[in-house]
């Protein structure tokens, strides 16, 4: 007892830390997600990715690091609230796989980024495969047939060269299921590049690594500092840059301008290494100087060419791995990120293609395809797409293999034909709003709408446990219509048995309640 009303609504807190005294509930989430993650794969597959050098601290097991990215992935938390929260919260120290609630933090914040390197793109992808198909075993009784083109007198629709649609009753199609494809671009957190902006950074970046040098010369006889304006240069930048509207003369000057700061800046480095090692600079330093030059060059052939477009064109200097993204759409026509294509199976999604650089989606179809047919043994009988998807070549490829392409037909136009693909087209557009709900569904909640990892291979493997994290979150919602019938008629019995094989209890949650009482009382002078 700590804590007493002192207002009228306000809620009494007296005794709350007592209910940590209970046995953590079953139906809890990360209870059951416990059970249904195949740990043991996980850990026998990359064990040796987190095995111990016998330097420094001990290194965390396989689980604590996978299961702290799906953690991260499934609440959309930064590297830190993800460590608070695991510290706080002891369901999630149960699904990390500890026998009893642990007082001092499991990890550090900074150990995220340690995960996400040693697990990677690749194997996140592979152990996101090896999800979806425990998934697929444990639903295989209770799902129905795969969802296909076949109209209610059996008949199978398919499609020619031209995109035609075709009748045939004479044999079965030995394809099966429905695959869906779409592609996204995962925004990376960063501010929107403007070519003046880039270049002032660029410049002060410059000014510093000048300083740098300097300071590390310990000639005697050592040239005065060499002059570098940057006052000058930093009030010329912010006449413009503060301005609400300019003209685009204006812009071209200023741009003008900088790129001549930033031009003399580089040759006074590079007289200055003349003299000094590579080694003075720190990596950092080094990365950014080399990113700078290509900017500057990059910058400096569209001022003089006077275009708007360049090939691999660096848009920020501490993640130059970034490109912009043309999307076309209306809210943000251009995004700065990691462009993903993504596949839906059954409400289960998997990345078939991420780059930091444009690509046509069209062109994944193929591999698209080939990989459903490895995965399942036979090809699929519905392929829905968006139009960018749909060239001759994909509708002859699909054609050929007894596919069925979501689509207006090509070529002349037939009423009567374009009645009936009006039917088929709105059905199967409902049925493709699954992965465009995928994709949002990974924007929103599982943070694919911002990604907030600073170097390249982190990044991406913070796309992969975004996949990760709705198929789990896809599979526990299926549990849970499954069972709740059941869970409502032997709600009383299983509420009164413990966990099998765990720790956890009553006592556990005493000491560190305990503990928290003692701490209150010694600081409100109440018990």
């Amino acid at each position: 007892m700590f804590l007493r009303r002192h207002k009228e609504n306000q809620m009494e807190m007296v005794g709350f830390g007592g209910s940590l005294t209970r046995v953590l509930s079953k139906e809890n989430q990360w209870v059951r997600l416990s059970e249904i993650i195949p740990w043991k794969e996980i850990e026998d597959r990359y064990a040796k990715l987190f095995a111990d050098s016998g330097m420094g601290a001990p290194a965390k097991s396989a689980r604590i690091a996978f299961g702290a990215l799906v953690i991260q992935a499934m609440k959309n938390y930064t590297d830190e609230e993800t460590a608070a929260q695991v510290a706080e919260n002891p369901y999630l120290q149960y699904f990390l796989g500890m026998k009893e609630y642990q007082v001092v933090p499991l990890f550090d914040a900074s150990m995220m980024v340690h995960f996400r390197r040693r697990f990677g793109f690749e194997n996140a992808k592979d152990i996101n495969d090896m999800i979806i198909q425990y998934i697929q075993r444990a639903e295989r009784p209770t799902k129905e047939e795969p969802p296909s083109s076949r109209d209610n007198d059996g008949d199978i629709t398919k499609q020619n060269d031209q995109g035609n649609t075709q009748q045939h009753n004479d044999e079965p199609s030995p394809n099966k299921g429905t695959l869906l494809l779409d592609a996204t671009c995962a925004p990376s957190d960063i501010q929107y590049p403007t070519d003046l902006r880039l270049l002032n950074e660029g410049r002060e970046k410059l000014e510093r690594i000048i300083d740098t040098l300097y300071k590390a010369d310990q000639r005697e006889d050592k040239p005065k500092k060499p002059r570098t304006y940057r006052n000058k240069a930093r009030m010329q930048y912010l006449v413009v840059a503060k301005k609400p509207k300019f003209r685009a003369l204006q812009m071209r000057k200023a741009i003008g301008k900088q790129l001549r700061y930033v031009k003399r800046d580089l040759k006074i480095i590079e007289e200055m290494l003349r003299q000094q090692s590579q080694d003075t600079l720190n990596q950092k330093q080094r990365k950014e100087l080399e990113t700078i030059r290509t900017l500057y060059n990059q910058q400096s052939t569209m001022y003089q060419t006077k275009i708007r477009r360049i090939d691999h064109r660096i848009v920020s200097i501490s993640q130059p791995h970034i490109r912009p993204i043309k999307r076309g759409k209306k809210k943000s026509p251009t995004e700065f990120g990691a462009k993903i294509a993504i596949s839906v199976v059954n409400g289960l999604a998997q990345i078939e293609k991420l780059s930091w650089e444009n690509f046509n989606e069209g062109a994944t179809m193929k591999e698209s395809v080939e990989r459903y047919r490895q995965t399942y043994g036979y090809y699929p009988e519905v392929v829905l797409v968006d139009k960018l998807y749909r060239n001759r070549e994909n509708i002859r490829y699909c054609q050929e293999r007894g596919i069925r392409i979501t689509g207006p037909r090509l070529g002349r136009k037939n009423p009567q034909i374009q009645k009936e693909e009006r039917k088929i087209m709105i059905q199967d557009a409902r049925v493709r709003n699954a992965v465009e709900g995928k994709i949002g569904e990974g924007k929103r909640k599982y943070g694919l709408g911002l990604i907030r990892g600073k170097v390249k291979e982190t990044s991406e493997t913070m796309i992969a446990f975004t996949m990760i994290a709705m198929n789990l979150a896809r599979w526990l919602r299926g549990l849970f219509f499954f069972i709740f019938p059941m869970a409502i008629l032997g709600r009383n019995r299983r509420n009164s048995e413990q966990f099998r094989g765990c720790s956890w209890s009553k006592s556990t949650y005493c000491e560190s309640t305990t503990t928290l009482l003692n701490m209150t009382t010694s600081l409100t002078g109440r018990r």
